[in-house]
């Protein structure tokens, strides 16, 4: 399993409602959580075998920015 970390625009926890069934409905994902505290709006994903540009184009879709961040 592999966790990936992100900066979001995902701010508010109305917001992450908004996002959960999407990252929910992908099989990969066995877990997810945000950190709206952090300034970075950080986005935790752990997963099989998924590609981060995945997880950006998702949240891009529903229209927060998602970027990968290198740890």
């Amino acid at each position: 399993m592999d966790v990936l970390i992100f900066s979001t625009s995902v701010s508010a926890p109305e917001q992450v409602t908004k996002v959960q069934p999407l990252l929910t409905s992908v099989q990969a994902i066995q877990d997810f959580n945000f950190d709206l505290e952090d300034c970075d709006n950080i986005l935790r994903v752990v997963a099989d075998d998924l590609s981060p540009r995945y997880i950006e184009t998702l949240l891009n879709n529903a229209g927060f920015l998602c970027t990968e961040l290198e740890y």
